[in-house]
């Protein structure tokens, strides 16, 4: 829904809405990387990688969609920006995961400001919405940095990798109850 359409009168955004707003571009480009990270996997026949990237760009677009109905709820009109092309092109195995890596890392320091900004301005409606995000990117950072750990310990030999994902990162966790609400999946 665009301001245009938007039947209800909404609110300035604050500067804290601001920055979410520019987040949800950045989840939503973090979650097309990971589609090519998951490709670039999956045309070089490592399924368990492959996986894992088809299901983390999902997390990332689930993650934009949360900043969607966090501001949606808020009345602060939103528009779904589009995104840069991302890298498609990798050398080795660890070229992606060192992306990843990297991405991982920027979009804590995104989420940080983000608190650091609604503490700072008295958004405490913002600063207990963006702490369920904090806790996730420390889950992330690790995550990477153990998959870059082991990528380089494997050296050439990928199904070692392919184990390591297979056995450490199978099933899906359970509810948090902590969560934000997702625009599109239900209230």
């Amino acid at each position: 829904m665009n301001a245009a359409t938007n039947s209800k009168t909404a609110k300035s955004p604050s500067e804290f809405d601001r920055l979410l707003l520019d987040q949800i571009k950045n989840e939503f480009a973090a979650s097309q990387q990971y589609v090519a990270v998951a490709v670039f996997f999956d045309a070089n026949d490592l399924p368990r990688l492959a996986g894992r990237f088809y299901e983390q760009a999902t997390e990332e677009r689930r993650h934009a969609m949360m900043m969607v109905r966090y501001l949606i709820d808020n009345d602060v009109d939103v528009n779904i920006p589009g995104i840069a092309d991302v890298i498609t092109e990798f050398s080795s195995v660890r070229e992606p995961v060192e992306l990843a890596l990297r991405q991982e890392k920027e979009v804590t320091e995104q989420i940080t400001r983000l608190a650091h900004t609604a503490r700072d301005t008295g958004d405490y409606l913002g600063e207990q919405f963006i702490q369920w995000f904090l806790k996730e990117q420390v889950e992330e950072v690790s995550q990477m940095n153990t998959l870059l750990t082991i990528v380089d310990r494997a050296g050439d030999n990928l199904f070692n990798i392919e184990d390591f994902v297979a056995r450490e990162w199978t099933g899906t966790p359970g509810p948090d109850a902590t969560e934000p609400a997702v625009a599109g999946e239900g209230g």
